[in-house]
């Protein structure tokens, strides 16, 4: 049965985001997560489902994508598919050929599980191994202590506090009312949390946004920041703890977030608020036209055709 590369629309997110439900496990954490397409839902759901892209063979998803601006792929499998020969092959294919409607020529990255097959027909082509991203992970099995600050649980009303928190602590952030709206209308939302901490004077100093899988499933902060003007204080650590009881009362196994490895202050102050460093991960790069066109002719040879040809 032929692998179906799709482009789900407004119409097919909702089946998307169930896709990436099913996808979550603590054991094997994926690259791409339900709050991933519930923080770009910002932009609309029009825009959504035209970044989105699906792998499926006889009806059932066995990828998820999401192009997050027009070079990056992030993307996740089943946790069944990670190895799986004709979907390693076709994801190359689609990612290597520009008229396949994924990913542009020129320089562009892919995001994939660590162990995923298609990791190894990319570096076979001679794609390159490119930022190292830093994931952590905090179990939920046990009670998460009090944060120490202030924490409100932003509605619809307050929406105004959560994006001027985003914008202090973002210095290119464009996260306006107008997006929160928008995002909070989004499928995703529906198991999602925006908290505020303030400090004893009554500030806002820091916001972030969780969102959950699903009862018994691993749940996601994304994003989380500091004020600019009140760092230096412990709010990243306050936000990271209440970030991660609100994932809780949710009813998610674990809280997972995931920094550039570059910023070692982002990775201190996760760990600081309880959550476990894992592996690092690499995502992948082609920096010219010709990696394309390698992509396709380790494909087309039969780098991967019968177990990748190295019996």
């Amino acid at each position: 049965m032929a692998i179906v590369l799709g482009q789900p629309g407004v119409d097919g997110l909702r089946d998307a985001v169930g896709a990436l439900r099913e996808c979550q496990r603590d054991e094997a954490p994926m690259q791409l997560h339900p709050g991933d397409l519930g923080w770009f839902w910002q932009f609309g759901a029009e825009a959504t489902g035209a970044a989105v892209r699906t792998w499926s063979r006889d009806g059932e998803f066995l990828a998820v994508g999401l192009l997050d601006g027009a070079r990056l792929l992030r993307l996740t499998t089943a946790p069944g598919a990670q190895r799986d020969e004709d979907l390693a092959q076709q994801l190359a294919r689609d990612v290597s050929e520009p008229e396949r409607g994924v990913l542009p020529a020129g320089k562009v990255s892919v995001e994939a599980p660590t162990g995923a097959l298609v990791h190894d027909l990319l570096f076979e082509a001679g794609w390159n191994a490119g930022e190292p991203w830093t994931p952590l992970r905090r179990d939920l099995t046990e009670p998460v202590p009090d944060p120490d600050v202030r924490i409100e649980v932003i509605g619809p009303e307050r929406a105004y506090v959560r994006t001027a928190v985003q914008r202090a602590s973002f210095d290119k952030s464009t996260f306006t009312d107008e997006r929160w709206h928008a995002m909070a209308a989004g499928l995703p939302y529906a198991d999602a949390r925006c908290l505020v901490a303030y400090d004893d004077q009554g500030n806002a100093v820091a916001a972030v946004t969780v969102w959950s899988a699903g009862p018994g499933k691993p749940g996601l902060l994304e994003p989380m920041g500091v004020h600019r003007e009140y760092r230096g204080h412990g709010y990243g650590k306050a936000i990271s703890v209440a970030a991660a009881a609100a994932l809780q009362k949710l009813g998610s196994s674990s809280a997972m977030v995931c920094t550039p490895s570059a910023n070692v202050g982002a990775v201190a102050t996760y760990k600081s608020a309880g959550f476990q460093q894992l592996p690092e991960r690499l995502d992948k790069y082609r920096d010219q036209n010709s990696r394309a066109r390698a992509v396709v002719a380790v494909v087309n040879n039969g780098i991967l055709n019968g177990r990748s040809g190295k019996d």
